[in-house]
Parts: C-alpha cells; structure tokens; sequence
C-alpha cells in the first residue's frame, strides 16, 4: 500500500523524481520500452502468483527456489506465446501479406460505390494501396521494430528485459536492506511504475479480450448464419485482439480492417459491419471509463490527449507508452493529495 502525502516533499523525493522522469524518457529516446514492458509483464505476473507460493511453502529457502522457478516457468510461457504469434501471422491461415493483398484488391473492386469526395483520398488502384503501404511501413520501421536487424535486437531486448523482471521478483523473496532515503524514495517510484503497468496493461488485456471476442462472435457465429464468410477471419481476430491493447487507437485500426474485408461481400455488409463494431466500440468506451478510468482517477479524454503529445514526440512508441506514464504521473500526483 502506497502512503499519500500532502507535505512538501524531502530532497530525496525531487531527485528520485527527477531520476525516474529521466529513466522514462531514456527509455522512449533509445526504444527500449519493449524491455520495459516485458520487464513489468514478468515482474507483475510473478508478483501476483507467488503470494500462493508463500502461503503454502515453509521456510525462506524453499520460497526463493519456487519463486525462481515461476519466474522461468513465466518467462518461457511468454516467449512460446510470442513465438507462436509469429509463426502464426507468418501461417497462411494469418498472413499479414494475404490481408493486405486482400484489402488492396478490395478497395479497388469497390470503388464504383464509393462517392466522389471519398475516393480522392482512397489510392487509385490496389498496386497504390500496396506502395503507400510499403512506404508507410518502411517510414515508421524504427517505431514498430519489423526489419529483420531490428526484429532480432527487439526480441533480444524483449528476453533480457524478461530475465530482469524475473530476477526483481526474486529478490522481493530476500529481506528488504534498510534503505537509505534516496533509495527509498527510488524504490516507491518504482513501486508506482509497476502499478501503474499493472492497472493499465492488464486492465487492457480484459478490454482486447472482450473486444475480440465480440469480434469473433460477429466474424465467426453471426455472420455465417446470414450467409456472409469473410476471407481470413482468424487473422482479423487476432489483430483486433492485438491491435486492442493500444487504447481507443488500436480498436480504430482493427475496425477499419474489418469493414474494408467486409466490402468484398457488399456495402450493406461493410455498413452493417461498422454499425455493429461502432456498439463494440461504445462498450469498451464504457469498459475503459469502468476498468481503466477509475483504477488511475482519468477519463477517457484524459487518455486520448495523452497519447495525442506522446505519439507527436516519440511516435508509434509513445503511443503505446502513454497511458503508462500518464497513469504514473496521476498516482505520483494523487498520492501526494495534489489532485
């Protein structure tokens, strides 16, 4: 539990916040978020687990050996997990490249119901669409980390930021040294930080959850029964999971994908299927104002100019680690009775 204060702070709060602002900015400037995130990921996920352990295990020694061996029961799970995600988008059951073909060929096929003040901002045929594609890929490659060069120094990131994690938890098992005022004031921020990941990451996951399986409800159940198949169904699911891990963004990008395939059928399909992802959308507005919003005391709107500052400074990376910080930064101001 975390003291709230509303006395001025001591010299060693400033600086271990001046410290922690720095950190997190270092990590956005030299795209290290990824081993940030996957650091918490492991960090949380032990530290919630590992209370069972505690209970049910006598002795220090044998809870430090069960803690070890959950960190890397978790660090492996995670990374199969990931290796399967890979695998899968690079299947041709989940092929990005499919998806992408598939919109393209769409969008020109349909451009005769189209009106005319839509199709000036539309590509004017589907080798266009593939090209701004391609470029725009290419122009935030550093951001989503997809050349193969960065991709093999990302997942050595993401695993080094795992071990971290793991090892963080571990030493929670040991008894705490008595720290001294600097150090405890650096041990609350990252206290909060974790929080802060904690309430925001995994409040997310149940968001992207819920949403991909309405998603797949629509996709899979509802309309097949009307007769209507879409192409690539599964891969359409597990974007709309992943892509719902970005905040109010992420659903905007998995809708868009959606309705466009849905033209290959027809517009009353396309329209049917942006009516129904609109009442999608509308529930995770409120799950994100239940869940996400009252756990960090911010609104939605909150969020969204977070983000908006943040993808215009660090880009795609600071989009993903917005609601993180800001989440950070209401807690350092809530705890301190200043809001």
């Amino acid at each position: 539990m975390l003291i709230t204060s509303d006395t001025r702070p001591t010299a060693s709060e400033i600086s271990a916040w001046i410290i922690a602002a720095a950190v997190l900015i270092f990590v956005l400037l030299f795209h290290l978020l990824p081993a940030l995130l996957a650091g918490l990921l492991v960090f949380e996920l032990v530290h919630i687990i590992s209370p069972w352990f505690a209970r049910h295990l006598p002795g220090q020694r044998s809870k430090f050996i069960a803690v070890g061996l959950l960190s890397f029961t978790v660090i492996t799970l995670l990374t199969l997990a990931s290796v399967g995600l890979i695998a899968f988008f690079r299947s041709d059951a989940g092929s990005l490249t499919l998806l992408f073909d598939k919109m393209a060929e769409i969008l020109e096929s349909s451009r005769q119901i189209f009106p005319a003040w839509l199709l000036t901002s539309l590509p004017p045929d589907a080798e266009a669409f593939r090209l701004a594609i391609t470029t725009w890929l290419r122009a935030h490659a550093a951001e989503l980390q997809l050349a193969g060069k960065e991709a093999g120094r990302l997942a050595a990131h993401v695993l080094i930021g795992m071990i971290i994690g793991g090892m963080l938890a571990l030493r929670e098992v040991v008894p705490m040294d008595h720290y001294k005022p600097l150090a405890r004031a650096m041990a609350e921020r990252a206290q909060r930080i974790g929080l802060a990941f904690r309430r925001i990451v995994f409040a997310q996951v149940r968001i992207a959850s819920i949403n991909a399986l309405f998603t797949a409800i629509y996709l899979v159940v509802i309309l097949p029964l009307a007769g209507v198949h879409l192409p690539l169904t599964k891969t359409m699911i597990a974007i709309t999971f992943l892509a719902g891990l970005i905040p109010v963004i992420g659903n905007l990008m998995s809708n868009s994908v959606i309705v466009i395939v849905s033209l290959s059928q027809s517009l009353n399909i396309a329209i049917g299927s942006l009516v129904f992802l609109i009442l999608i959308h509308k529930l995770e507005y409120f799950l994100n104002a239940r869940i996400v919003g009252s756990q960090i005391h911010a609104r939605a709107w909150e969020l969204l100019i977070a983000m908006l500052l943040m993808e215009s400074i660090f880009g795609l990376t600071g989009v993903v680690a917005a609601p993180i910080y800001y989440a950070y930064i209401k807690d350092e101001l809530v705890g301190r009775g200043w809001v």
